[in-house]
């Protein structure tokens, strides 16, 4: 169930639709904005800037706001600098809760985010209360009916992958060290074998069960923090289950 596990709590937030598009481009934005931040404004030679500019083009962003959050990342515009920070915390249940973030204002996100934790069951924590339980790790994962396993598998192994797992759900996924997510996705690519999901992620170790009622409370807690606008990247320890997902 591990590898269903890794997929499904990725999922549970890719999955949804936001149905308010400016948020969306206002997250796409700052990632874009980070990127540029910290490699440069040249998407050839920043992969991470590829990687955001692709994400934003796949949601229909317009190539104006693209533009100007370059601009804003490599400080040809002004708008003040974006900052990345991770939050940890526990969810209801004690489930372990990592959210990354992009703020340019620290001392708003943390109040906003402490707010929310205590609203809705949990608990914002200190640095590395559950950072420990997670690993970064480079994340592909494709329709395994839509890909030859065999080819995949080989090109993992010479670029760099660590694993490569066929789930319960359809699914086949790679993970790699995140300094050879980079080469991975270039080697996919040129083969063009294209995964319907890739990023450099957190993945928790192992996960957590429990009961029907607690897991509906944390994935509320979990959705209201994806839908935080400083809030980029939601990942938790708890095992969400096909139940938890098709919730109201």
């Amino acid at each position: 169930m591990a590898g269903h596990s890794k997929w499904a709590n990725i999922q549970h937030r890719k999955g949804r639709v936001d149905a308010a598009r400016g948020k969306l481009w206002s997250k796409l934005s700052k990632g874009i904005i980070i990127a540029a931040q910290s490699g440069g404004g040249d998407p050839s030679s920043n992969f991470k800037l590829r990687k955001a500019i692709d994400d934003a083009k796949a949601v229909s962003m317009p190539k104006d706001n693209i533009e100007r959050a370059i601009k804003r990342g490599t400080g040809e515009l002004d708008g003040g600098r974006v900052e990345e920070v991770v939050y940890e915390g526990y969810g209801p249940g004690g489930v372990a809760i990592m959210c990354e973030s992009l703020t340019d204002n620290r001392n708003r996100t943390a109040p906003e985010l402490r707010s929310l934790f205590s609203k809705l069951g949990g608990e914002l924590g200190k640095t590395g209360c559950v950072s420990y339980l997670f690993d970064r790790k480079g994340l592909f994962v494709f329709d395994a009916e839509s890909v030859d396993e065999e080819q995949v598998t080989e090109i993992a192994l010479e670029n760099g992958g660590e694993d490569v797992e066929a789930t319960d759900d359809g699914k086949l996924q790679v993970t790699s060290q995140p300094d050879d997510y980079q080469t991975l996705a270039e080697a996919f690519e040129a083969a063009e074998i294209v995964p319907e999901l890739k990023e450099v992620t957190l993945i928790p170790q192992t996960t957590v069960e429990v009961d029907a009622e607690t897991g509906k409370k944390a994935m509320r807690l979990l959705e209201q923090l994806d839908d935080h606008d400083d809030i980029q990247n939601v990942s938790t320890n708890l095992n969400i289950t096909d139940d938890l997902l098709t919730e109201d």
